[in-house]
């Protein structure tokens, strides 16, 4: 098997990894709430919702059936496309990392269960969209949500076998979306996931911070 830092293609998580979207996510949510007469939530009470498909997270932190939860996406989306989209930053050292490992001659993949249609206008205010080969996310009719159907489809359009890959990602769903793909897993500690979970979930290596990050690459070459 060969060594992570080996690997031809990087797979990433967007939200919480490449970029911090915590006002954006926890806004749109309590605009959701709001609308629905629920109560909202501090936003810090919200930072949950980073990470797991929306769909579940309605469901688990907020007690709604499906038909609910389905009715309280699309008003989080309302809100998101129009202002919560930008309401996001990138971790300082992401596009610096990005473009090392696209001039290292590597595959960067974009892997999120965020819509595909919403991570690539991310992508591409950030100009980071120049480092990414393939961007791999969900559908707005909720098709290919779970981490591991992204990662698969990914995989596929990108004629990539398990050996050839290796996921980064801060939260758990990363990390055992990746397993399922047969893919090891870096997680990262300054997203919302804790070394805890990560390790508990299955990380092969936790990193701090995202020069921890890019000294993997640079202390291999």
């Amino acid at each position: 098997m060969k060594a992570i830092t080996e690997r031809q293609a990087v797979l990433f998580d967007l939200d919480g990894t490449l970029t911090d979207p915590a006002e954006g996510i926890t806004r749109s949510v309590q605009e959701a709430l709001r609308q629905m007469g629920r109560p909202v939530p501090e936003q810090d009470k919200l930072l949950s919702f980073i990470g797991p498909p929306l769909l579940d997270s309605f469901q688990e932190y907020c007690g709604m059936e499906r038909e609910e939860a389905e009715k309280a996406i699309r008003l989080y989306r309302g809100y998101f496309s129009r202002q919560g989209i930008w309401e996001n930053r990138v971790y300082p050292g992401i596009p610096e990392l990005l473009r090392f490992l696209t001039e290292q001659g590597r595959q960067v993949i974009l892997a999120t269960s965020k819509p595909a249609v919403f991570a690539s206008q991310i992508l591409e205010r950030f100009k980071l969209a120049p480092y990414v080969s393939l961007t791999a996310g969900s559908e707005l009719d909720g098709t290919r949500s779970r981490k591991d159907e992204v990662i698969a489809w990914a995989m596929e359009r990108a004629g990539l076998s398990p050996e050839e890959a290796v996921m980064v990602g801060d939260r758990e769903y990363d990390v055992r979306g990746a397993a399922a793909c047969g893919l090891p897993c870096i997680g990262v500690l300054y997203g919302y996931g804790s070394r805890a979970e990560l390790e508990r979930a299955g990380a092969a290596l936790v990193v701090p911070t995202v020069e921890a990050l890019t000294a993997l690459w640079k202390e291999w070459r």
